[in-house]
């Protein structure tokens, strides 16, 4: 761009979107190194992440949207970053540009006394949108923006431009003392990375209105639709958890009261028609349950920052990163050992949405099956959703292997695919397990004992497809009930499986499709009668590894699991573990399924 004189003369709105286009490039060039410092709130190495994300929607907006109106621009602005904020930064900075643009929004241009005044509501507003403020903090930085503005406009100075200048010594001291201010920066010897991220943004923009020039175009470094917040370090709270609350007169006063008690590092950022909430709790269902109360809710998500933690500071000589969706059924113990990854899916019980295995637990998923007048429909998840996860994990990783469900089954595995394709650096691959529920379980856990093995990328994929021919999943459909709810079978079977007394049963075939292949007649002892059918397809002279899921039926889960260790001569390892949604939606609370694996450990090393 040209050389123009910006520094001394009032902006209007295309001035202003130039110049928020060149504070945001800084801040996008900059995401690494603020993540590099991000210890406070929690150390997850998210904080540069969460600010980009958040003005990458900004950035958005201000491509879409073009205005000559100051003001108008920066009700956009707001807006947009609302949607957008990421993590307990983005929410913050949202919060300041919301009151930025509610005091800035009548005028047409801008002024360096319009300015400093819309910048001291914006400090103001942010730091009303925190439940438990602390100084050295992003909140100290606006508020040393605020108040240095208006003492640079009792001089007289001159345009938006000129005014940025001479506030930014007293800026970038407020920023440096940050360190000496709060223990955990003190012990780093690092300066607080939101406060960080916003300087960058006023350097830029700081820079374009006193040279003219942008700087260099820098690509965002999430898609500002996609973009969501990762979480945090080990704690007292397990969920970074976020929704956005939408409807006429949302009380944020008693918003906050009725979160607060659930978590930590709330924030609340918006209007009263649309507020975004962030907190770190570990009962993402109850603060859903609580918003949904204020209005209808979207943007639901609650990122596992305990797992997290270990993608952080716990990669060790590992190379690879294992993600799967929550159509995968693997125990809970096995998932935090084998640091799995998991993106979950969304059930919907009429208007009723939830994260599957996160704000619904298996046992409350079998309970709202039972006794709701709604059957419930099943989703993927959104590419975002994949995408947020594996950006996260490549900047610690060298690649990212996703085993998703059978394509022949969900649209999962084309979302997770989509996903990857825009990742930068080609460092995710996604693997069709050809399988669902236990049997895509074992293939992510034989994924993450390779990972561990130190096997890079390309031969955990190839040790994972090799794997495929030798896992497979059946499942007892004892009752078709469901699964005629579901339109997944014709009444008329269900009155031919009752007429014969027999129960189907499911398995995975080589291409992927789940289709029924066998049955049992009679109703009598189905639990060791369905294990003696699952021991006759098992090869002989090999290693099997076994894992059983129940629908909310664990007694007779440990039946089935015992009468199969009882029949099959030789076993690695079994487990038991409550069934997902992949397949009780379909087969009802009761429902048995064994996922087999003819299993050969990795080779230790790498190669």
């Amino acid at each position: 761009m040209s050389r123009t004189d910006t520094s001394t003369a009032a902006l209007d709105g295309a001035s202003l979107a130039t110049a928020l286009r060149a504070g945001i490039y800084r801040l996008f060039a900059r995401t690494d190194h603020l993540n590099r410092i991000n210890v406070f709130p929690v150390p997850d190495g998210d904080t540069g992440t969460n600010m980009a994300m958040t003005m990458s929607a900004v950035l958005a907006r201000l491509d879409a949207q073009r205005t000559a109106h100051a003001g108008e621009l920066l009700v956009r602005v707001a807006d947009a970053a609302i949607d957008g904020a990421r993590g307990n930064s983005g929410a913050i900075l949202a919060q300041f540009l919301h009151g930025v643009a509610d005091r800035a929004g009548p005028h047409a241009t801008l002024g360096a006394a319009e300015f400093a005044a819309a910048t001291d509501s914006g400090a103001r507003y942010a730091r009303d949108a925190v439940t438990e403020p602390r100084e050295g903090t992003l909140l100290s930085v606006l508020t040393a923006l605020a108040a240095e503005l208006q003492r640079v406009v009792t001089r007289g100075t001159p345009g938006i431009g000129r005014s940025l200048r001479e506030a930014l010594p007293a800026l970038r001291t407020a920023l440096a003392s940050t360190t000496d201010t709060l223990d955990v920066l003190r012990a780093a010897n690092v300066v607080d990375a939101g406060a960080a991220g916003f300087v960058e943004i006023v350097e830029g923009m700081s820079s374009y209105l006193e040279s003219g020039e942008i700087g260099a175009t820098v690509t965002p470094p999430h898609d500002a639709v996609e973009a969501m917040s990762v979480g945090g370090a080990e704690g007292a709270h397990r969920y970074c958890t976020e929704c956005v609350v939408n409807g006429e007169g949302v009380d944020q006063r008693h918003l906050r009261e009725e979160l607060a008690a659930l978590g930590s590092s709330l924030v609340i950022a918006g209007t009263r028609r649309k507020a975004r909430i962030h907190i770190h709790t570990n009962e993402p269902a109850q603060v859903f349950d609580v918003a949904a109360r204020f209005g209808a809710l979207s943007a639901q998500k609650a990122d596992d920052m305990h797992r997290q933690a270990h993608a952080v500071h716990g990669t060790g000589a590992r190379r690879v990163a294992i993600v799967c969706d929550s159509a995968a059924d693997i125990a809970e113990e096995l998932l935090e050992r084998l640091d799995v990854h998991v993106v979950p899916m969304r059930v919907h019980f009429g208007a009723r949405s939830f994260l599957d295995k996160v704000s619904l637990s298996p046992q409350e998923f079998c309970h709202e099956l039972a006794t709701s007048g709604v059957h419930p429909q099943t989703s993927q998840p959104p590419p975002g959703d994949f995408r947020r996860m594996y950006e996260f994990l490549a900047s610690h990783y060298a690649h990212i292997v996703a085993i998703s469900v059978s394509a022949r089954v969900s649209g999962t595995h084309a979302a997770a695919s989509g996903a990857a394709a825009r990742v930068a650096g080609g460092k995710v691959t996604v693997v069709d397990s050809l399988n669902v529920s236990l049997g895509q379980g074992l293939l992510a856990m034989y994924a993450a004992e390779c990972a561990l093995a130190g096997y890079d990328g390309p031969r955990v994929v190839a040790a994972v497809e090799a794997m495929r021919a030798k896992t497979r999943t059946y499942g007892l459909l004892a009752r078709l009930d469901y699964a005629v709810r579901g339109g997944r079978v014709t009444p008329l079977v269900q009155k031919l499986s009752r007429a014969l007394r027999c129960s189907p049963v499911l398995t995975n075939l080589p291409d992927g499709q789940v289709k029924p292949r066998g049955a049992l007649f009679g109703r009598a002892d189905l639990t060791p009668r369905f294990a003696r059918f699952v021991a006759r397809r098992l090869r002989r002279g090999v290693a099997w590894r076994i894992a059983v899921g129940h629908a909310d039926a664990e007694q007779e889960g440990q039946r089935l699991l015992d009468a199969l260790r009882s029949c099959v001569p030789q076993i690695e390892s079994a487990h038991l573990t409550p069934l997902g949604t992949a397949l009780s939606v379909h087969g009802g609370p009761g429902m048995l399924v064994v996922g087999v694996q003819e299993y050969v450990a990795p080779t230790s090393g790498r190669t």
